[in-house]
């Protein structure tokens, strides 16, 4: 029995890539894995799929002719409810790394570079299904003004709403409310990210930064430290 077929009802992904092939493979792959797997070949089947259907997970190809992955992500988080926090993984090329650092920052929860081995592609799928799956509530929530983070369950709300946290900005978030009031190191929390430079963390941090603070160009909870990295400071 695979992981996905023994964590409950099978999980339906939906696959975009332009190339017959390898979407073939992959829903093939996925499908003897246990998840339930819908295909399309472009933006334009994606966005009526998106539309019509309830996915627990996108896998999104960047370069695709018409409209691209980064495309598609930036108008699937545009739309309201739980459709516009469905989680999304995107494949890339390895050397586009200017793609990854902008569907980051569309809202894309984490990426793969082709060429890609298929079990890691799985393992990167069951993180994010994990990350967003229901818990229970745990542990001491952190106020932030107007939001609230409960580092147990990884979730942030605004006013008693939910706002909606990719997997790397919820980690973020959890790793930096471990130790409040004190400066973590940028490159330690790159460790954890796709990008050990420190620049998908930077941009976590600004997106983060939009949706926490009343100011995001004068943080008052999540404080960068000079020459350190950054720190989150709740009331």
């Amino acid at each position: 029995m695979s992981l996905a077929e023994a964590s409950g009802p099978a999980r339906h992904l939906l696959v975009v890539d332009d190339d017959d092939r390898i979407r073939d493979l992959l829903k093939a792959f996925l499908s003897r894995e246990g998840y339930r797997v819908t295909t399309a070949s472009g933006g334009e089947g994606a966005r009526r799929l998106l539309e019509s259907l309830d996915f627990d997970l996108a896998v999104f190809d960047v370069m695709m002719p018409g409209e691209d992955g980064v495309s598609l992500t930036r108008w699937l988080r545009g739309r309201s409810g739980a459709a516009g926090r469905t989680p999304v993984l995107m494949l890339t090329a390895r050397g586009e790394a200017e793609h990854r650092i902008e569907g980051l920052q569309v809202g894309a929860d984490d990426y793969l570079g082709k060429p890609f081995e298929p079990q890691e592609l799985l393992l990167r799928i069951g993180a994010i299904l994990r990350r967003t799956a229901e818990r229970p509530a745990v542990g001491s929530a952190l106020a932030l003004g107007l939001c609230v983070f409960d580092p147990a369950r990884g979730e942030l709300s605004q006013d008693g709403a939910p706002v909606r946290l990719t997997e790397g900005e919820a980690a973020l978030l959890k790793r930096l409310a471990q130790t409040p009031h004190e400066p973590v190191d940028r490159l330690e929390l790159a460790r954890d990210t796709v990008d050990p430079s420190g620049r998908a963390v930077d941009v976590q941090v600004t997106r983060l930064r939009r949706k926490i603070e009343t100011d995001p160009k004068a943080p008052r909870y999540l404080q960068t430290v000079r020459g350190v990295g950054y720190m989150l400071a709740p009331d």
